[in-house]
């Protein structure tokens, strides 16, 4: 059987303010009412795959289990990373752990932000890059290129392999990026392929080349495995021993040394799929559905005049006369603008908000917890004001707080309050006031979502003045 291994890190910094550092691309719902993690999950062929098994960020661990939740979908693991090392630790990680009860399935490693319109294409693919990683061999999948691209890696193909039917090519070598002319002369040429980051392999055959190649990587993860601990659905991974471990990528580490070594360890099987990393907004414009002027538009999007654009409106109404060849991004807390041929520098914006330390790096106004989401409506020097979710049988920590107090309102469903040494439920248009110091909860005992508005007063109202007592969620 085949273990889908779906690497769930990075940040998506190129489609800021849609996609934040702990809310990033791969969860979000970019071209349906599925996310990207979803999407990935579901274009496997669940009669050859078993439960995947997820490699994300701890901060971003609450949100890859309800989106599992969300979409039905079950795991077999979801390995928490103490800190992004590249994909070739993670890898190890993810191979560790396959083989962790003597078992060596063939793993089909996945990055969980891909669009690939052509399901059926890459299941192919798949079955015939299964034939060959069967066989012992370490296999890459290369994007039919439809364009002279300088944004991706390139992965020149060798002398075509076969087996059962399968048709592969060996990899001759992987090439950096190249310059607008050295693309077009590979698009010519016929024989490289778009570097997707998408491998299957034996776990047993990725350790072995890994032990060979990057032996320090190897005995670093291993011992950041062998101490890992079980927390709720996570793996936690030794954190210090992890941070240790060389940052490398697959490539890298891996596959580029076992080009140049003797035989046809590494083979690349073509896929022509409508893949897209969706890297940028003009990526995002290209893979979306436009309407008769060329336009992408999403929300209340209003327009004369306008051709060639991708406008998002999550939250009002965006109206545009007379551009073309635009992005237009609207969020609850942020605006984007910019010329669809230089979205690539929307990280430059991204930086100068990390620098400035600007919590529109990290967060969206509305931010998800294990619990719900809260959404911060109006805050000033001394006050704030949130509208508050909590779902149906999710309950808030026990907690307290030094610098701020409390008032609750129930907008809708029904509250279980601990405040102090008093429990009571609250319903519709009830409320309460939770005095600075007071150790206080909240639970959803109902079915339905429990809406209530917070009002904070006080002199410090950062998210880092909580005490937790206890948390269901195994939070300090």
């Amino acid at each position: 059987m085949i273990l889908p291994v779906i690497m769930s890190g990075g940040s998506g910094s190129r489609l800021w303010p849609l996609s934040r550092a702990l809310h990033p691309k791969q969860f979000l719902a970019l071209l349906n009412d599925k996310t990207m993690l979803q999407e990935t999950i579901n274009r496997l062929d669940s009669s050859n795959c078993l439960e995947p098994l997820i490699i994300c960020n701890e901060e971003h661990r609450f949100i890859v289990a309800e989106q599992l939740r969300a979409n039905g979908t079950g795991s077999s693991d979801i390995i928490l990373e103490p800190m992004g090392k590249n994909t070739a630790p993670a890898i190890t990680l993810a191979a560790l752990a396959a083989m962790a009860n003597g078992e060596d399935p063939l793993l089909l490693v996945l990055a969980a932000d891909h669009v690939i319109k052509d399901v059926e294409a890459f299941q192919k693919a798949v079955v015939t890059a299964t034939a060959f990683a069967q066989q012992d061999k370490l296999v890459t999948f290369g994007i039919v290129p439809t364009q002279a691209e300088t944004g991706y890696g390139y992965i020149k193909q060798g002398t075509q392999q076969s087996q059962v039917e399968a048709v592969g090519f060996v990899v001759d070598s992987f090439v950096e990026k190249p310059d607008l002319a050295t693309a077009q002369a590979y698009l010519d040429s016929g024989e490289y392929l778009w570097n997707s980051g998408m491998f299957m392999f034996k776990a047993s055959r990725y350790l072995e080349e890994l032990a060979k190649f990057s032996p320090e990587m190897l005995a670093v993860c291993t011992e950041a495995y062998e101490g890992k601990s079980k927390d709720l659905d996570f793996t936690r991974i030794s954190a210090d021993i992890f941070s240790k471990c060389p940052e490398d990528s697959i490539d890298y580490a891996v596959m580029e040394p076992l080009c140049k070594a003797e035989g046809a360890g590494a083979i690349v099987v073509p896929m022509d799929a409508g893949w897209s990393d969706v890297g940028s907004f003009s990526s995002l414009w290209e893979v979306s559905e436009k309407d008769e002027n060329g336009n992408v538009n999403t929300g209340d999007v209003i327009s004369h005049a306008t051709t060639n654009c991708y406008i998002s409106a999550n939250n009002k109404l965006v109206t545009t006369v007379g551009v073309d060849n635009l992005v237009i991004v609207e969020t609850k807390d942020a605006i984007l603008v910019a010329c669809k041929d230089q979205v690539q520098d929307v990280k430059a914006i991204v930086n100068m908000l990390k620098a400035e330390d600007r919590y529109e790096y990290k967060h969206q106004r509305e931010v998800y917890r294990p619990w719900g989401k809260y959404d911060s409506l109006d805050f000033g020097d001394r006050d704030q004001v949130k509208r508050i979710t909590v779902k149906p049988g999710a309950k808030l920590s026990l907690q307290m707080h030094h610098h701020r107090a409390e008032h609750w309102i129930v907008v809708s469903g029904t509250a279980r309050v601990t405040n102090g040494e008093k429990e009571f439920l609250l319903t519709e248009n009830q409320s309460t006031y939770i005095p600075l110091g007071t150790i206080h909860s909240l639970e959803n005992p109902g079915v339905l979502p429990l809406e209530l508005i917070e009002v904070q007063t006080g002199s410090y109202l950062g998210e880092d003045d909580i005490v937790r007592f206890d948390d269901k969620y195994g939070r300090s």
